[in-house]
């Protein structure tokens, strides 16, 4: 029987049996004890399920993935270290020196440097596009050796909207699988799956987690891409492994490949593991995630409207605007039309009032994290992108005045309250 996404929140992953603890245990060790030598050559053979390291695998974030596969609606799914560790791997698992991959523009600015600086060092490009660009002008970025496409269902911070249907036709018209960061929305919003994504990720760190408290991240795979039809492309999963005795993913795990082989090479070799401990806290924070998920998009709406109506304020970015340019994209795609809490604008007196609210603000917090329980607030031309100009904020679609606002889980009167109190000490 399918389960609603409110049940899996609460219920997937852990099924305890007669005796066993209700609440997810955390399985603090680094290591697991066999009985046979036959026994333990069998697991770094591939050729049995088990646990013999938690480098590799580990009982408590295992659960925990699966929880975030159901969620998504996936066929499998890995834990990683962070948000940054989920790309990487989402990325390299296709490409090796000498690919190329195309990625939308608008992304959070952690990942467009490891796609345009790191990645670039490793012999991997990356071909940048606007992903509201019509379908031609994307598909001129397209190359022979292209492995993937990237985007973000709501981009960090311009809050732009992905239009995923268009973005998995276009990628599966080239023969390449679309990879969707989910991490703004979360499954209880949208599964991009649903819309023809293959490969979805998240950095567990924002509203999954939502407290603040530990970083992390998750891929989770659909299982819907054919990897043997395009297996001139992908030979890493349908092509023998020389570091698994000639074992070919495809052929051996069918649709558990791109999973199996991100865990086995590069979990095994890169060790971007999770922590038990950390994979605990993220579940305490998936049982709540689609009643805080509500809350936030209720409180950010509230917001928006306010900042929409308010004369000091010279542009709001929310999808759920009605005057908004993605609105009825977020209606199509979203639950109920909600897409998070995140609220971007700008103040008309510009980088130096917009500094000057900030720093009058009481109950929202100025901090680099975003997608909390507690409002938190970012001046990106102050802050993550304080070394580009205003040219080269422009170019990656971040206006030097734009405020990105989390907005939290207190009383929506209150965070309006003191919005109004910090725009009341600007010289507006």
């Amino acid at each position: 029987m399918s389960k609603k996404i409110e049940t899996l929140c609460v219920q997937a992953g852990w099924s305890p049996k007669k005796g066993e603890p209700r609440s997810l245990p955390i399985i603090q060790s680094t290591t697991f004890k066999y009985d046979t030598s036959e026994q333990m050559a069998k697991l770094f053979d591939l050729e049995e399920e088990g646990y013999f390291y938690t480098r590799l695998q580990n009982p408590t974030n295992d659960c925990v993935a699966a929880k975030i596969t159901a969620m998504e609606g996936g066929f499998t799914g890995m834990l990683t270290s962070s948000g940054q560790a989920a790309s990487f791997f989402a990325i390299f698992n296709l490409c090796g020196c000498g690919d190329h991959f195309v990625s939308a523009s608008s992304i959070y600015g952690g990942t467009y440097n490891l796609f345009a600086v790191t990645l670039k060092k490793m012999g991997i490009e990356v071909s940048f596009v606007d992903q509201d660009a019509d379908r031609e002008e994307i598909q001129m970025a397209f190359r022979p050796n292209t492995k993937a496409l990237f985007a973000e269902t709501i981009a960090n911070p311009v809050l732009s909207v992905l239009d995923i249907a268009k973005f998995a036709d276009i990628a599966h018209s080239n023969g390449v699988p679309l990879i969707v960061d989910n991490t703004f929305t979360t499954p209880v919003n949208c599964r991009p799956i649903e819309f023809g994504a293959d490969i979805v990720m998240h950095s567990t760190t924002k509203y999954m987690d939502g407290h603040g408290s530990a970083v992390g991240g998750c891929i989770v795979d659909s299982g819907n891409f054919d990897w043997e039809t395009h297996k001139e492309k992908y030979p890493g999963l349908t092509e023998p492994d020389p570091s698994y005795h000639g074992l070919a993913y495809f052929k051996a795990f069918g649709k558990g490949a791109f999973i199996t082989k991100a865990t086995a090479q590069l979990m095994r070799d890169l060790g971007s593991i999770q922590s038990p401990q950390n994979a605990f806290l993220l579940n305490l924070g998936l049982e709540s995630l689609h009643v805080r998920v509500q809350r936030h998009c209720e409180n950010a709406q509230q917001v928006a409207e306010y900042l929409d109506g308010n004369s000091k304020i010279a542009w709001v970015n929310y999808s759920g605007l009605k005057s908004n340019r993605y609105h009825e994209l977020a209606r199509k795609q979203f639950t109920e039309g909600r897409s998070c809490g995140v609220v971007t604008f700008g103040l008309k007196g510009g980088r130096d009032e917009a500094i000057r609210f900030i720093d009058s603000l009481e109950l929202a917090s100025i901090v680099t994290h975003v997608a909390d329980s507690r409002t938190c607030i970012l001046h990106p031309a102050s802050h993550t992108h304080r070394q580009l100009s205003d040219e080269q904020l422009l170019s990656a679609g971040v206006q030097p005045d734009l405020i990105r606002f989390s907005v939290g889980l207190e009383n929506v009167e209150d965070i309006i309250a003191d919005i109004d109190q910090a725009l009341k000490k600007t010289r507006l």
